[in-house]
Order: structure tokens, then C-alpha cells, then sequence
């Protein structure tokens, strides 16, 4: 790509980061910029199969805590409309809502499933935020069965807002490689370690599938050479 048309699409501060990182060698900042977008390719199966793995650990947890495998659609009427979500505008409930709405607009039928599934990130790991999480007895923390006894709803809530945040800086296309002015790829890893702990926590027997859709390390390693 012609530098021109780099500056004018791709943005000349976001270029000019690369630049700084490369000592301004133009042949290694396009190299480094272009081996960012690879590590950010690399992240997204590990990231995508992790929600999917949190989300339905938490839809099993809470269909046996209300013995109703339709409690998403439920708790409308029940915890997702206690008066002391006031204060955060009723979030789950609206969420729930928003996606029943568009089910209806498009002329499908409202399922649990159909709801479970166009959930956000966001909305599993509000479960453990405290406001939820008292009202549904505690119940999310449940799902780390094989977690350390110093872990607790707020340590775990915390490792789950660093994953979204990070996956959320992947989505627009944010620079992974850099810790200042510098290379590094520290953060991803940090993520991907507390990703894997996390899984541990959950199933350790699910770990191999998710080695085998990882290959951040070796993406990284190219970032290192360049």
C-alpha cells in the first residue's frame, strides 16, 4: 500500500506509532503493523470459544438454581427487575428485552436459546458484578469449580473485565504489540494466561481444544523478530 493512501485510510498517527516503534524504518513498521493484524486474527478463536464456554456454564448454572432451563426469558419478571437495578437501568432485563424485540421484528420465534446466543460479553460477566450477584445467591461463581479458595467473585470479575476489554481493543482494530514506544507483547500473553486459568477453573479437560485453536505464541514470536 502506498504510503499516501496508508495515511489517508489506515490514519497517520496509528502508522506514525510503528514508525516510532521501528526506529521510522518504514519497511519494519509496515512489517510490524501488518504482523499486529495477524496477532489480532490469532486471538479471536481462543477469545470467541471462551465466551461460548462462560456463557453456557453460567445458562446451566442458573437453569439448575431455578429449575427452569427458561429462566433467561423468565427473570425477566423476576431478579432482572428487582428495584435495585434501578440504579443500572435495569441492564439485564433490557438486554433480554432488546434481543426479544428483534426476534419478533424479524419473525422468529422468542427461544432461550435464540436469546442465550445473541447475548454480549458484557452481559455474562455483569452476572458477577455485585448488584447481580447477590440476587441470584452467588450462584456465577459456581461454574470455577476447580478455582483456588483466594478467588472470590470479585477476583474472578476482574480477570473477566480484563478479557473484554482486551477483546473489545481487538474488535477496533487497537495495537497489541506495544508497551509504550516499545515492542512488546506482554499484555496479550498476560490475557491469554488469565483466559487459560480461567478455562482451568471451569474444565481443565477442555484446555487441549483450546491449545489446539491457539497459535498467539508463535504469532508473537514473528512480532519479536521483526
Amino acid at each position: 500500500m502506498r504510503n499516501e493512501l496508508r495515511n489517508k485510510y489506515l490514519s497517520r498517527p496509528r502508522h506514525n506509532r510503528y514508525l516510532n516503534a521501528t526506529g521510522n524504518d518504514k519497511n519494519r513498521a509496515k512489517r510490524l503493523y501488518n504482523a499486529n493484524i495477524r496477532l489480532a486474527q490469532a486471538t479471536h478463536p481462543i477469545l470467541t470459544q471462551f465466551e461460548v464456554v462462560l456463557r453456557n456454564s453460567l445458562n446451566i448454572q442458573l437453569s439448575s438454581h431455578y429449575v427452569d432451563t427458561d429462566w433467561i426469558i423468565n427473570q425477566k419478571h423476576g431478579f432482572m427487575r428487582n428495584n435495585s437495578l434501578r440504579h443500572s437501568n435495569f441492564f439485564l432485563k433490557r438486554s433480554v428485552q432488546k434481543t426479544e424485540d428483534k426476534l419478533t421484528r424479524r419473525g422468529i420465534p422468542i427461544t432461550s436459546g435464540k436469546i442465550i446466543s445473541d447475548q454480549t460479553f458484557g452481559f455474562w460477566i455483569a452476572l458477577f458484578l455485585g448488584h447481580h450477584y447477590s440476587l441470584i445467591a452467588g450462584q456465577p461463581i459456581h461454574i470455577f469449580v476447580n478455582k483456588p479458595t483466594t478467588e472470590d467473585r470479585a477476583s474472578i470479575y476482574s480477570k473477566l473485565d480484563d478479557i473484554r476489554n482486551f477483546r473489545n481493543r481487538v474488535n477496533h482494530c487497537e495495537p497489541l504489540c506495544f508497551n509504550g514506544n516499545n515492542i512488546d507483547c506482554n499484555e496479550v500473553l498476560n490475557i491469554r494466561t488469565k483466559l487459560y486459568q480461567l478455562i482451568e477453573w471451569i474444565e481443565p479437560e477442555i484446555i487441549p481444544f483450546f491449545e489446539s485453536i491457539d497459535n498467539i505464541q508463535s504469532k508473537v514470536d514473528n512480532i519479536m523478530r521483526i
